[in-house]
């Protein structure tokens, strides 16, 4: 039996193992060391996790894909239930289900049981709501129980990857940890030193910690609230004077982890009523169309791929002719910058929150260690880096930091072996 680190993401899932004395991310899919955080159950019941997951419903499978699990904890959704097959399953039944099959082929893949594990988890699940953000953490902690590990305890998903950071400096210095995630953006002063990371108390080098739930999917969601929806409905005007149509299907047509409470059938129904009294039917036609064949996560992906796109591009084109001959929408990095500026302002924010926790100036930072998949968006980095422009830019393992700072955290908490 074998401890473990597992991060289990918005985006995306690893789980690392000790292996001659260094942290190493297990192949959990293809040669991936990350997973999708994705499940897809087929009409029987059956499901399918990350990449096969996303393949099948892109190949028109019948069933039910769901991603950014994560999203739902510290939300009501948790105690919703969906259609799963032919029967409906909670939220919290649907990440254990993931979960489950993670551990399972982290096993199979190492040949070890895993049986302690740290896990990660956002410095905030929810802004502002304590009672919210214990319930989060309970709620995770009781799933990662319930799939089959003896002991459960969290770190904070910024310190864990401060500790992968630590294994490449050569003198102590105070770095800022940035990881921007698929659904938080979280924060840590740290005191790092290549002495200090063979201590097992650092709570005195932890100098400030801070959070927001802004991540990845958030971008996503203004993006297709900004260039995608409105090709559907979203901001057309009603028949009667001064008055739009309603705007809370477009908000969970946008929406990761509410998009399947679009495909029921009241839904449609109530929509159907929206067109009769709509100036441009044909808008809600197309919404329909989309609801009938149960494509929300196309768009969904295909406003997920722009954005990747317009990290390297001035512009992404959105292929829409399977809703409607010649239909189509240009993305541009301006259409990007513009609809998300807000959220990168606010995420360079909370750096300053970070500094006063630290009783710091910004020239008191002597690096600023990037992860996460949202870094790789260009005004999100300058937000970042302007907070604290003295300091050196570090890159980080993108998508697995903090899976190896878990990992070194797991094997300090529980050794590598019972």
């Amino acid at each position: 039996m074998s401890a473990c680190g597992l991060d289990f993401g918005t985006s995306n899932t690893t789980l690392g193992s000790i292996v001659d004395q260094a942290p190493v991310l297990v192949a959990l899919e293809a040669g991936q060391t990350t997973i999708p955080s994705a499940i897809f159950y087929g009409r029987d019941g059956a499901a399918l996790i990350g990449r096969k997951a996303i393949d099948a419903y892109v190949d028109g499978v019948p069933g039910r894909l769901m991603r950014s699990l994560k999203s739902v904890l510290g939300t009501a959704l948790i105690d919703e239930t969906t259609q799963v097959g032919r029967e409906r399953s909670s939220f919290r039944d649907v990440i254990a289900a993931y979960l489950r099959a993670v551990k399972r082929r982290a096993e199979q893949a190492t040949g070890r049981e895993f049986r302690h594990v740290v896990h990660g988890r956002p410095v905030h699940f929810v802004d502002n709501a304590p009672d919210a953000d214990r319930k989060a953490e309970a709620v995770l902690r009781e799933i990662i129980q319930e799939i089959g590990f003896a002991e459960v305890t969290f770190q904070f998903e910024p310190i864990a990857a401060a500790l992968d950071y630590e294994r490449q400096i050569a003198r102590e210095e105070i770095a800022l940890i940035a990881d921007i995630g698929g659904g938080t953006s979280d924060f840590s002063i740290v005191r790092l030193s290549p002495e200090r990371r063979h201590q097992a108390d650092r709570k005195s080098d932890i100098l400030a910690n801070d959070g927001v739930r802004i991540g990845g999917t958030d971008f996503d969601r203004r993006l297709s609230l900004g260039v995608l929806m409105p090709l559907f409905g979203f901001g057309s005007a009603m028949k009667r004077a001064g008055l739009d149509a309603p705007t809370s299907y477009f908000h969970d047509l946008a929406t990761w982890s509410s998009i399947n409470r679009m495909y029921e059938p009241q839904v449609a129904s109530a929509i159907r009523l929206v067109r009769r009294e709509a100036k441009q039917p044909k808008l809600f036609d197309r919404l329909l169309r989309v609801l009938d064949e149960q494509r929300g996560h196309t768009l969904a992906m295909e406003i997920e791929s722009a954005k990747i796109a317009l990290s390297q591009a001035q512009r992404a084109d959105i292929a829409l002719a399977w809703v409607e001959p010649n239909l189509g929408k240009a993305v541009t990095r301006a259409d990007l910058v513009n609809h998300t500026e807000e959220l990168a302002t606010r995420i360079g924010a909370r750096i300053r929150i970070c500094l006063d926790q630290a009783k710091l100036p910004a020239a008191g930072i002597d690096a600023v260690f990037l992860t996460g998949g949202s870094v790789q968006l260009d005004h999100v980095r300058r937000a970042i880096v302007a907070q604290v422009p003295a300091a050196r830019v570090i890159e980080g393992d993108t998508f697995g930091a903090v899976g190896k700072g878990l990992t070194i955290e797991a094997a300090r908490r529980y050794g590598t072996a019972d």
